[in-house]
């Protein structure tokens, strides 16, 4: 991962990221847990500007830290950053569920994956890890970037994922919600299969309730980094944390989705 790490280090003092949102003195974020040891991902679009401050918009501090930062590394420019910062910023990727995890957004992907005995949680070989399609936390959420921001991060960064696939283990992507969905298939070239889903749809008053829908499909790169093998995609288009309504039904539904369309295909 220190690689990558170094070149999204360098990105950071880019013109154009502080024009895309982005939360310039905290560090990338390539991934949550342990990369090296998964073979299971769940995806996002982007980390939440809350792995880095409090509700009221400051910087997490002291036990209350996730990641590293300019501050937390006592660096005035990532460009003074070395090997021994980057070590420091990969291992708190690696070790993210063992301190300080944002629980109100992680539990409740972390139980679609417990039918298949992968964890966020668990510190073992069949541990899961979470990926995003950018690895910058922004000011903003994704849906309140502007369109040119949100264009111009894919332009900067789109290629991480795919830097970071092949060199990993990856066998399954789980994608959370119609929006990663969407770049995944923007960023990969490849159209995912589409099912409806009676059973996951989430119940309205007004009218017959919000369809569910299941994604399937295998990638082999991603803006053109090619993957060296076929990696298997799963996806809903609901967001299990922000989707209005999403029942504890559906979520069973879900896992249950998850744990058929895995089958033995973990080791």
């Amino acid at each position: 991962m220190i690689p990558a790490l170094r070149d999204l280090v360098r990105r950071l003092e880019s013109p154009d990221i502080a024009k895309a949102g982005v939360i310039q003195w905290g560090s990338p974020v390539p991934a949550f847990g342990n990369l090296g040891s998964s073979q299971i991902a769940t995806l996002g679009l982007n980390p939440s500007n809350r792995e880095f401050v409090d509700i009221t918009g400051n910087e997490l501090i002291g036990p209350f830290r996730r990641f590293q930062t300019l501050r937390s590394l006592r660096l005035n420019h990532w460009s003074n950053a070395t090997s021994k910062h980057l070590h420091l910023i990969e291992e708190s990727c690696t070790n993210y569920f063992l301190r300080n995890p944002y629980d109100a957004w992680f539990k409740e992907l972390d139980s679609l994956l417990g039918g298949v005995a992968s964890y966020y949680y668990e510190n073992s070989t069949r541990s899961a890890c979470h990926l995003d399609v950018i690895p910058y936390a922004t000011l903003s959420k994704w849906t309140d970037l502007s369109a040119l921001q949100r264009s111009k991060l894919i332009e900067i960064a789109g290629d991480t994922l795919g830097l970071l696939l092949r060199d990993s283990s990856i066998k399954f992507l789980i994608l959370n919600g119609n929006s990663v969905v969407k770049n995944v298939e923007s960023v990969s070239g490849s159209r995912l299969t589409c099912i409806e889903m009676p059973d996951w749809t989430l119940p309205r008053k007004a009218h017959g309730g919000v369809r569910g829908v299941s994604y399937f499909g295998r990638i082999n790169k991603i803006r053109g980094v090619n993957l060296g093998r076929e990696i298997t995609v799963l996806g809903f288009n609901h967001n299990i944390q922000s989707s209005f309504g999403v029942t504890n039904e559906v979520k069973t539904n879900i896992r249950r989705w998850i744990i058929d369309s895995i089958g033995g295909g973990i080791s």
